[in-house]
């Protein structure tokens, strides 16, 4: 069976040294991707699977915020995905929300964003480094357990951002020590998870490879009409 093709939207700014790292990691795992983004030509009809990348933050009006301390938004790519996400879980295509793609997750289902999340949870906490040096701990019984472990999990950060309030159908998987919201993800089909980290950085642990197998295992699923909740469920017990 072909490699399944998955799409990565990214941003126009950093696109360029982001997306190879993506792709690497959905090679590893058994995929092939192909970038979108804002002039690119973006057509479900041709992909398995779609990744919505990190970068800029979301804009307010999106989620019905207020437009307070972000510092750069690109109204152009928040219409973009939000339409390729309603559309993809519209579709039953897996979909998989890095950093920004996850909270554009949370926003496609109807959520809200904290603008200034780390005001909110505690300046003195903050993090911000692509090394591993946030501990997050996965919620029992999720999606996410099954995929990375349940014991905790040091990962990265680089947002401003977090998800608030829960889009329809979503559950929370994964916060960090002061209770941020790092992971969510849907309960039943299309596969849906939302991860805050960037685990393209970190394809040198198993853990974090294996949430980019769980996308891949799914996308197959797609392809084969079968059960992606299921399939990722087997395919990784």
């Amino acid at each position: 069976m072909s490699r399944p093709m998955i799409a990565v939207t990214t941003s126009s700014r950093s696109g360029w040294r982001v997306y190879p790292l993506v792709n690497l990691n959905l090679w590893i795992t058994g995929g092939r991707g192909v970038r979108w983004g804002v002039g690119r030509v973006a057509d479900l009809e041709d992909v398995d699977g779609l990744i919505i990348g990190g970068g800029d933050d979301i804009g307010p009006d999106l989620y019905g915020g207020k437009l307070g301390i972000s510092l750069r938004l690109d109204h152009a790519r928040d219409d973009l995905e939000r339409g390729l996400a309603e559309a993809a879980l519209e579709r039953n295509i897996p979909v998989l929300g890095i950093c920004r793609g996850s909270q554009m997750l949370n926003v496609a289902l109807g959520g809200t964003l904290d603008q200034d999340a780390w005001a909110t949870f505690g300046v003195e906490g903050k993090i911000k480094t692509i090394l591993p040096k946030r501990e997050i701990c996965v919620e029992d019984d999720t999606h996410l357990s099954l995929i990375s472990g349940d014991e905790p999990m040091k990962v990265n950060a680089l947002h401003t951002q977090a998800v608030d309030r829960l889009g329809q159908g979503l559950r929370v998987s994964a916060r960090d020590t002061s209770g941020m919201v790092q992971a969510i993800e849907r309960v039943r089909d299309p596969f849906a998870l939302g991860v805050q980290w960037h685990p393209e950085h970190l394809f040198y642990a198993h853990r974090q490879r294996a949430i980019f197998r769980a996308l891949v295992s799914a996308a197959n699923a797609y392809r084969s009409e079968r059960n992606q909740t299921r399939a990722m469920r087997d395919e990784l017990a």
